[in-house]
């Protein structure tokens, strides 16, 4: 039979007639097939509805951040992911925010749904129709979500652009919804969809895509803080940060790298709380490059007093109405850790994430501009390839020192100092067996020799 992923009614199989499917495929072992096929707390039936075609889960290390204080409260905040030093280097920033802490702030929670028209004889006369029934086309948008209007959303209004394109002008339609505590996806779209024929029929034009926008631009979040120079190693520290930052603002392969470090911080709780990480990043790294200035989500500068203030403004269309923050049972219990609760909550929760990134930007900045990145990275990561070259409990902590203290973190050497320390390990379990069998001797020899 031919090896093929083509398998009649795949979709339709259990999880676990999926998985020896796919074992076979792979060539997988048993102990590689039982690693797929877990499920931990979200449980088998739960991911079977979640997803298509599951066959297991994939867990990631959960852990959670301390020393948090977001708007006079003291927060535990859930992180998920695997990358080392993340949490840590979050902890110790948040740490040198107290007693005052972190305060944070967030816009109304309003979404955009973009409608695009094609095939207009007459573009800006056709946004000068849609604009002129402007009322009509948000009470038919708010017809389609009684029950988020019921509880103060739904749609606001309108903007309508004019885009010259390589397919020709197009007319493109914003609904503004105001989403509450829900991302919003599902009721926009729905939005979308409903007002669709109601723009040909005004402009004559044709509609193709109407779909949420993941660039929410109307639905920031603020953060700010204020670290004192004693607290992250003095005023040459402060100024190594600020010297940092000045070089994220003027260089986009910098502030690449830069960005992706706030995210380092945004996403773990993010995923922890079963938002969309994916919505997440799309919107913030395309905030950056459409607003003006550098691209920076952080601002950094220098007090009077010489302490060190930071701030971070980005899009954060966070949820607990639906998806898996209403499924997974670790997401809700990482919100019910967070105190979220409805309504308000989605608002609480991207002021915590954005405290997140502000303080996991800070770490970044912090080690860049003294001892460098890599030496608190390197000390987990270390630990990693211990793990990953086969140490086990009571070996992992020598491999990862020995790997540190070479000054060379990698696979090889880990490999190479395991097998060494257990050929140490042998040769000193030789020597104390010979030593006790010795000390045995020893003793019956004088058991039977007799004393003076």
């Amino acid at each position: 039979m031919p090896r093929t992923s083509a398998v009649p009614g795949f979709y339709k199989l259990s999880p676990a007639e999926r998985l020896a499917i796919v074992s076979e495929f792979g060539g997988l072992s048993d102990e590689e097939a039982a690693a797929l096929g877990g499920f931990g707390a979200l449980g088998g039936e739960t991911a079977n509805r979640m997803i298509e075609n599951v066959i297991g889960s994939f867990p990631l290390p959960l852990g959670v951040a301390a020393n948090f204080k977001v708007n006079g409260e003291e927060l535990f905040v859930p992180m998920a992911l695997e990358e080392p030093s993340v949490v840590a280097a979050a902890s110790h920033m948040a740490k040198g925010t107290l007693p005052a802490g972190i305060a944070a702030e967030t816009d109304d929670p309003v979404m955009i749904g973009q409608i695009q028209l094609v095939d207009l004889d007459d573009a800006f006369g056709a946004k000068a129709a849609i604009e002129a029934a402007a009322d009509k086309i948000v009470a038919l948008a708010n017809e389609q979500g009684p029950v988020l209007v019921k509880f103060g959303g739904g749609c606001r209004g309108i903007e309508v652009r004019v885009l010259d394109s390589a397919a020709g002008p197009m007319v493109i339609t914003h609904l503004l919804v105001d989403c509450r505590d829900a991302m919003g996806a599902n009721a926009v779209n729905t939005m979308a969809e409903a007002v669709a024929p109601r723009l040909e029929t005004l402009t004559g034009g044709r509609v193709y895509l109407r779909i949420i926008s993941n660039l929410a631009v109307h639905r920031k979040v603020r953060a700010s803080a204020t670290w004192p120079a004693k607290f992250l190693g003095g005023g040459e520290v402060v100024d190594g940060i600020i010297v940092a930052y000045a070089f994220a603002c003027a260089d986009p392969f910098r502030v690449a790298t830069h960005n992706k470090g706030i995210m380092n911080g945004i996403d773990p709780v993010v995923i922890a709380t079963g938002n969309d990480w994916r919505a997440i990043e799309a919107g913030a790294h395309s905030y950056g490059a459409w607003k003006e200035g550098d691209g920076s989500f952080t601002r950094w500068e220098k007090s009077a007093e010489g302490d060190l203030c930071g701030s971070i403004e980005l899009p954060m269309a966070v949820g607990l109405v639906g998806g898996a923050t209403a499924t997974h049972p670790t997401a809700k219990a990482c919100v019910k850790l967070l105190g979220l609760k409805i309504p308000g909550g989605a608002a609480k929760l991207a002021g915590i994430i954005a405290a997140v990134g502000l303080c996991q930007n800070l770490g970044a900045l912090r080690a860049l501009a003294s001892e460098g990145i890599q030496r608190g990275h390197m000390g987990l990561h270390a630990r990693n390839l211990a793990v990953a070259a086969g140490a086990e409990e009571g070996e992992i902590e020598a491999v990862a020192e020995r790997l540190k203290r070479e000054g060379k973190v990698r696979a090889d050497l880990a490999a190479q100092f395991l097998e060494e320390l257990r050929a140490g390990q042998c040769r000193s379990s030789v020597t104390k067996r010979f030593s006790r069998r010795s000390m045995r001797d020893s003793s019956r020899l004088n058991r039977s020799t007799p004393t003076a």
